[in-house]
């Protein structure tokens, strides 16, 4: 059986392909390695797995995550993943490979990842060829969900949002100010924490301050970071991750303010890799 797995910072989407086959899906935490370890990981996972899956069963793994680009940051995980497989041969790739996958197949252009984090990439039909680092979640991560939730958060600390956000807010969360400064200066996973807030402004699209606060970092995203590829206008802005699918009216708005075509937005780059994987299924151990 072959594992393919969509790793983001919060979340892990895992497809299992059957000898016949035919799938099942399931999901668990994500495993970014810049923020947990083998021993986090390994229970995690092992709570995820569906019912009735023979893990000696499992003959490769296809794992794409973010914070893998180091090679000692990769091990953590496929050391993690070859104690829970252990048959399985093993491959670490980054998650902005996969989405190039996805969205351009064997095709050149530009790929982006708005999540809880944010990548972005030129592909050269086969590997990435230019990336610009996002500077993570403290520095930078333009456009992102964790970016989001910071500029809310940050207006709800100094009282500048409209007073029917704040009663909203309120009543969804019941928040102190001590508590939001606690779950972002001391317990771990802080970005979790500040994209978790994503969700608000979904159901609040009604509200001019939301529209407003996701359109800037938008706007934010593009200024700092896709206008500083050389020749973006002439190459479609495709884009996978939950962030710019649910919000993809304003960002496909936005990316015409910077003179880009919108090419594919998708949610998710799961199908696309069981294609890919499914015409090349072979692992450079």
């Amino acid at each position: 059986m072959i594992l393919i797995a969509d790793g983001g910072s919060t979340k892990t989407h895992w497809c299992l392909i059957h000898q016949n086959n035919e799938s099942t899906d399931f999901h668990s935490e994500g495993y970014n390695p810049y923020y947990v370890n083998e021993s986090y990981i390994i229970p995690s996972l092992r709570a995820s797995l569906p019912t009735g899956l023979n893990v000696n069963e499992v003959s490769e793994l296809y794992f794409y995550g973010a914070g893998v680009h180091n090679e000692e940051k990769a091990d953590i995980l496929k050391n993690a993943f070859q104690t829970v497989f252990p048959n399985a041969l093993i491959a670490i790739e980054h998650d902005l490979l996969a989405a190039c996958r996805a969205l351009l197949g064997n095709q050149e252009g530009f790929a982006a990842i708005l999540g809880t984090g944010t990548n972005t990439c030129m592909y050269n039909g086969t590997e990435v060829a230019h990336n610009i680092d996002s500077a993570a979640y403290i520095l930078g991560d333009e456009g992102s969900g964790c970016y989001m939730g910071k500029k809310l958060l940050k207006d709800i600390i100094r009282n500048t949002v409209p007073a029917d956000i704040k009663k909203k807010f309120d009543a969804a969360y019941n928040l102190s100010e001590h508590e939001i400064m606690d779950n972002i200066y001391t317990k771990p996973l802080a970005n979790r924490f500040c994209a978790g807030f994503t969700k608000f402004f979904d159901d609040n699209m009604d509200s001019e301050y939301c529209r407003n606060l996701i359109t800037s970092s938008f706007r934010d995203f593009f200024r700092e970071l896709v206008s500083l590829y050389p020749g973006y206008k002439e190459v479609k802005f495709n884009c996978i991750g939950s962030v710019g699918f649910y919000f993809q009216d304003i960002l496909k708005a936005v990316a015409s303010e910077f003179g880009m075509e919108t090419g594919v937005i998708l949610q998710s780059p799961i199908a696309g890799l069981k294609h890919y994987h499914s015409l090349n299924n072979e692992v450079n151990a």
